[in-house]
C-alpha cells in the first residue's frame, strides 16, 4: 500500500456513521496550472489559488453538518519534480483557507503496489475507517476521470466539475460548472 500523508484539523470522532464530501485538490478546490492543454499541480505554494466559490461553497456544507476531506495524488513528488514538504504546505496552505477536516495524499507513482493512488478508492475507504463515514451516503467532487472512477468504487455519489481538459471514462452521477453547483446538489440531496 502507498505511503499516505494524513493532515486533519480536528481528530474528531463520530459515535454515529456520518456523510462525507471528498474532494479533489488541484482543478476542484484551487486551479491547477495549464500546460499545452493538460493539467498540473501547482509546484510551489506562490502559484496555489482557490477555485472560485470555493470558500462559500464548503462553508455551506461544513454548515450542513458535513464532513470535509481532501484525497489527492502527488506523484509529483516520487517523480522528483516537488517536495514533499511543498506539497505539504500548499495543504496547510488550503486547509487555513476552507473548513476541510482531513485530508489524505497519496505519494504513490500508479502502479501494482499502490491501492491509493486514484482511481483507486483506498484513500476513501481509509478515511471511512477511520472517521466513521457512511461511503454509501458520501459524495466525491473532481475535476477528473480519476476522482470519478475512485468515488464510483467507494460507493460514494459522484460529481465531476467540467472543464476543457479531460472527461470522465466513468458517467458521473452529476456534472458541474462550479463548486457553487456542486455544493447546491450535494445539499439538496441531503435534505
Amino acid at each position: 500500500m502507498g505511503e499516505r500523508d494524513r493532515h486533519e484539523r480536528r481528530p474528531e470522532v463520530s459515535a454515529s456513521p456520518r456523510r462525507a464530501v471528498f474532494f479533489d485538490r488541484d482543478g476542484t478546490l484551487n486551479r491547477a496550472v495549464i500546460r499545452e492543454g493538460r493539467p498540473y499541480p501547482p509546484a510551489r505554494l506562490e502559484d496555489m489559488v482557490l477555485m472560485p466559490g470555493a470558500v462559500e461553497a464548503l462553508r455551506r456544507l461544513k454548515a450542513a453538518g458535513l464532513f470535509l476531506a481532501v484525497a489527492t495524488n502527488q506523484p509529483d513528488v516520487a517523480k522528483g519534480l516537488t517536495s514533499r514538504a511543498a506539497v505539504e504546505s500548499m495543504n496547510a496552505w488550503l486547509a487555513a483557507r476552507l473548513p476541510i477536516d482531513h485530508v489524505e495524499v497519496c505519494w504513490c507513482l500508479e502502479g501494482p503496489d499502490c491501492k491509493c493512488y486514484k482511481p483507486l478508492p483506498g484513500m476513501l475507504f481509509d478515511a471511512a475507517a477511520r472517521h466513521n463515514i457512511r461511503l454509501d451516503q458520501s459524495f466525491m467532487v473532481g475535476d477528473r476521470w480519476r476522482d470519478i472512477g475512485a468515488g464510483k468504487a467507494a460507493g460514494c455519489f459522484t460529481i465531476w466539475l467540467r472543464n476543457d481538459y479531460d472527461t470522465p471514462r466513468a458517467e458521473p452521477d452529476r456534472t458541474v460548472s462550479s463548486l457553487a453547483e456542486a455544493a447546491d446538489i450535494i445539499l439538496q440531496r441531503c435534505s
